[in-house]
């Protein structure tokens, strides 16, 4: 992963980002900002996923939802473009992905509404300040995500397992990365599972469903958060007709600080 201070702040990332200047994953850029899982629905479909947001909190905080047909999210970074401020996209129709661009210009239509919801990257930074190891930073990978065996409450045509990320912490660092994580709900809080990956339904870790499998070291064990590509799970089951989000780990970059996501 190159230097995050290629970035002066999240304009200049969302602008190398539409420019094409910066593809890959999103972990570790604009250190302090918070990031945000994308998802774009037709407006006839709005309404099942907004309780679909509100019945499961934790893979879905909400932040932002826009209206019908407008590419800018006004309260998290005004200005921005849904359309091309992400470095990968998936287009789902019908449960089906069907590709991986870099903008969605041409799919955008005045029926879709778009929601934002908050991300894990947003609390690294938190981590490493309370001396907690996250290692797919270390290793310059994107962190590894697993499907469980946990379903999620179901909202109309939207149903579907939930997914996790996992980091491998000390053991004697787990109830910091614990406390610190809880104070951040709206970028999924505390972990959902400590420990055996088995209890989630995950067979191997060395084998995600999403992103890169990263080193589990003698003394460390995985602890599981909620992730946002939840969505993207969902999206296979729901067959809605038309699903935009974004990539997994390709992050939407906002212009909210760590902290406008957390309590003290």
């Amino acid at each position: 992963m190159r230097a995050v201070e290629a970035f002066g702040g999240p304009r200049e990332a969302r602008q190398a980002i539409r420019e094409g200047r910066w593809t890959g994953p999103t972990a570790g850029l604009c250190p302090g900002y918070a990031q945000a899982n994308l998802v774009v629905l037709p407006r006839q479909f709005a309404c099942d996923f907004l309780l679909f947001c509100q019945r499961n909190p934790n893979p879905c905080p909400l932040l932002e939802v826009t209206d019908a047909g407008s590419w800018e999210p006004r309260r998290l970074a005004p200005g921005a473009d849904l359309r091309t401020d992400v470095p990968r996209y998936r287009i789902y129709r019908d449960g089906r992905l069907e590709g991986e661009p870099t903008d969605v210009l041409d799919l955008w239509r005045d029926d879709l509404v778009a929601f934002l919801f908050g991300c894990s990257f947003t609390f690294e930074r938190a981590l490493l300040e309370a001396g907690v190891p996250v290692r797919h930073l270390e290793e310059g990978k994107n962190v590894p995500m697993y499907v469980t065996n946990r379903a999620c409450d179901p909202a109309g045509i939207f149903r579907g397992p939930l997914v996790v990320t996992m980091r491998p912490i000390p053991v004697e660092l787990v109830p910091r990365a614990v406390q610190v994580t809880a104070r951040f709900p709206g970028a999924h809080g505390a972990p959902v599972h400590v420990g055996d990956p088995a209890a989630l339904g995950i067979r191997r870790l060395e084998r995600p469903d999403f992103g890169d499998a990263v080193t589990v070291r003698d003394g460390e064990m995985p602890v599981f958060w909620a992730c946002g590509v939840t969505a993207q799970a969902v999206a296979l089951e729901s067959k809605a007709s038309l699903m935009l989000t974004h990539a997994p780990g390709h992050m939407f970059i906002t212009d909210r600080k760590d902290a406008d996501l957390s309590y003290d």
